[in-house]
């Protein structure tokens, strides 16, 4: 997929590609960027976000150049996963080919919170000329410091290169079309520090609209620098946003949501790219302050909303919210369909953030009812559903097609109170399709007991096997799909090349891995596989394989050995996992797993030393999840190492959990374990998982722990 571009001065032609300028002002370093080799402008949107946009009619040759040393070392990130697009790297460069218009986010990998450099590239196809008539007003590229406020009736064309610092205003209009391929900066005066982007006024959004009707917006990029809310509507209806852009980042990360309705409702989104530092999309009947008499306040219904073919990011909060504490209002028919969570919120307000996130508490009344979600692709998430209701009640939710293409459920989903007839359909982890809660896992509260449903597989079921199960570079896979009547199958392998079939060869050329983040000789590839059959029903299957070129033997002549790990405690009030090597051990012990006694400290951290049992030869999977932090270490080679501690808000306590995963090729036998975790402001310990030949992800077993019988414990 591919779109427009962004150069210096007049609109510029590459060969089936063309862009616009970028303002002097907006031109970022951080990034240079070439199509078919020729500079094109990137633009900085704000926080630490670029972007370049271009529209094409042909392949276009992408090559990205990082200005900071080293800034691709630890891999690079291109999203959707289901693109299968793995760049090639070259130093502080990487390149790759785009066959048409696409919408992507390209970062490091678990790079993607508030403060990650991430770049944007947004190619789509050419604008459509600037429509005639006497209505119509047309804006030049060009630089435009001022609002646009469209009377009723009116057409406004923004010409790809027309930059407008201010805000699109859709005040009491109706029949209003906003065409083009223009870009709108906001900057307004709100708190940073406090919420205030809830306000509905003219010129306090990018675009805002009060008791608006029939309204089109088809190309517009909006970039939101301050706290406030993105795209608010508030009692409007009929609108439809096509190819809308949407960036937005502030220092506080909070109260940016993408779109919000308040009342209102049937709007169609399609074809958009939404990057916020809130809730992407947000429902509620009204929103005037955070006072007792605001909040009971009952509100206006908000129905009928259609989100399709898009891709969504945020930093935190959920993908979709309807609902709040003490709110009152209904909401009604909410479908999204055919689209990429490329990142979801990751903590927790409240409740913690989902897919879908209801928060109905503290009296809190509504009936809240119709929503579907179907052919949703999952990359970076959190969980799927956090849904409340006290009053009267949440039913009819479809959850259909949901593919998780690689990263496993950070945290459990919640149905608590009044909610009824919740439909998981085909909902995929990898290539498990989830067939109960405890394998979602879901938990279910105060009456929702027995809300979910798991009804049978209707359509074709996409599920494959490779053979050997242990591989190098340059080495021959057979790959074999299950077979469905009448199926088609499309391969993606996670290094950029494709095959169809249902039986197919493969042959990885290095161990890399898709993300090029393999980094103690064994490199994990996503390996996506399509079904579809003759009636268009679809279904994905995705697979994590590892390519081993570098193998780690057991340790043999070991002493005699006892189950569990020697643990050593270190106290400290660090705010993130400090170089352990440097610090003093005040108490250690044997515990059976990761665990050990705390000797009544509350900030500290922990290191846990031994043995781990490997079953059998393999390229295995250390996935690694921690709130405050941890560090995997197997045979003295780093294998995962989670984020900094991210703070949850709205009074939640702790830190938002943490993942990382890192893969190694290990012979069978026992290999030596370091792992370190820090406890500062959350309860628990590190959870460690694994996954290799033969064995799907899971916990690691206490029975695979071991450690010298000559350990001494010193107290």
């Amino acid at each position: 997929m591919l779109a427009a571009l962004a150069l210096p001065c007049a609109a510029a032609t590459i060969p089936g590609v063309q862009h616009a300028p970028v303002p002097d002002g907006m031109r970022s370093n951080q990034f240079t960027v070439r199509v078919n080799g020729i500079p094109v402008d990137v633009a900085h949107a704000a926080a630490s976000y670029d972007y370049v946009s271009f529209s094409m009619t042909k392949p276009a040759q992408v090559e990205i150049t990082a200005a900071e040393p080293g800034f691709w070392r630890a891999g690079v990130d291109v999203e959707p996963w289901r693109l299968g697009i793995r760049p090639e790297r070259d130093g502080q460069t990487i390149r790759f080919t785009l066959a048409g218009p696409a919408k992507l986010s390209i970062s490091r990998p678990w790079d993607f919170l508030n403060h990650a450099k991430m770049l944007f590239l947004f190619a789509t196809a050419p604008p459509a000329p600037a429509p005639n008539g006497t209505h119509v007003h047309v804006y030049a590229a060009g630089v435009y410091h001022e609002s646009l406020t469209p009377k009723s009736g009116e057409t406004l064309y923004l010409a790809p290169g027309a930059y407008f610092f201010g805000s699109l205003n859709l005040w009491n209009v109706q029949d209003v079309k906003v065409l083009g391929q223009g870009t709108i900066v906001y900057d307004g005066p709100q708190d940073p520090d406090n919420d205030q982007g809830w306000m509905q006024k003219p010129d306090w959004h990018c675009i805002g609209s009060m008791n608006a009707h029939n309204v089109k917006v088809d190309g517009v990029t909006c970039i939101v620098r301050s706290r406030t809310w993105s795209i608010q509507m508030k009692d409007s209806t009929g609108f439809v946003y096509d190819d809308l852009r949407v960036i937005g980042g502030n220092p506080g990360n909070a109260n940016q949501d993408g779109m919000d309705w308040l009342g209102g409702g049937d709007t169609i989104v399609r074809n958009a790219f939404l990057r916020s530092s809130d809730d992407v999309f947000a429902m509620q009947g009204n929103w005037d302050g955070y006072s007792e008499a605001d909040m009971l306040r009952p509100g206006k219904d908000v129905a009928n909303i259609l989100i399709e073919n898009s891709e969504l990011s945020t930093s935190i909060s959920n993908v979709v919210r309807a609902g709040w504490p003490q709110k009152i209002y209904n909401s009604h028919n909410f479908t999204m369909r055919n689209s990429d969570v490329l990142h979801a919120g990751i903590g927790a307000c409240g409740q913690d953030f989902g897919v879908l996130g209801i928060w109905g508490a503290n009296g809190a009344s509504g009936e809240h009812s119709g929503f579907t979600f179907e052919n949703i692709f999952l990359d970076n998430w959190y969980s799927l559903v956090q849904m409340e209701q006290e009053k009267p009640a949440l039913h009819d939710f479809t959850f259909r097609n949901i593919w998780a293409l690689d990263q496993p459920p950070l945290v459990a989903s919640h149905l608590i109170g009044n909610v009824s007839a919740v439909t998981f359909d085909n909902v995929k982890l990898g290539q498990h399709r989830v067939t109960g809660n405890a394998e979602l896992p879901l938990e279910s509260w105060n009456g929702a007991r027995q809300a979910a449903q798991y009804p049978a597989p209707q359509g074709p079921f996409a599920s494959f096997a490779s053979n050997p199960p242990i591989f190098g570079p340059h080495e021959t896979i057979r790959f074999e799909a299950q077979k469905w009547p009448h199926g088609q199958y499309t391969w993606l392998f996670g290094d950029g090349t494709m095959a169809r079939g249902r039986k197919v060869k493969h042959q990885f050329q290095d161990a890399l891995g898709t993300e090029l983040d393999g980094a103690n000789g064994a490199g994990r590839f996503r390996v996506l596989l399509h079904v579809q059959d003759a009636q268009g029903h679809e279904d994905w299957a995705a697979q994590g394989l590892v390519v081993v070129a570098q193998w780690h033997a057991a340790t043999h002549n070991l002493p005699a050995q006892l189950p569990g790990l020697a643990w050593s405690l270190f106290p400290g009030t660090w705010t993130e996992l400090p170089d352990l090597r440097t610090q003093q051990a005040v108490f250690r012990g044997i515990a059976p797993n990761l665990t050990a006694d705390s000797h009544g400290f509350t900030h500290y951290a922990v290191s846990w030393d031994g043995y781990i049992e490997i079953p059998a030869d393999g390229g295995y999977t250390f996935h690694l999840l921690s709130r405050d932090g941890a560090r995997l270490v197997i045979d003295d080679m780093e294998v995962a190492r989670t984020g900094p501690p991210f703070a949850q808000v709205c009074g939640s306590r702790g830190n938002a959990m943490r993942y990382a995963r890192g893969s190694i090729g290990l012979h069978a036998g026992r290999h030596r374990l370091h792992v370190e975790g820090l406890h500062s402001v959350s309860p628990g310990t590190p959870l460690l998982q694994w996954e290799g030949p033969g064995l799907e992800r899971s916990e690691v077993p206490s029975a695979a722990f071991s450690h010298d019988a000559s350990t001494v414990i010193a107290h």
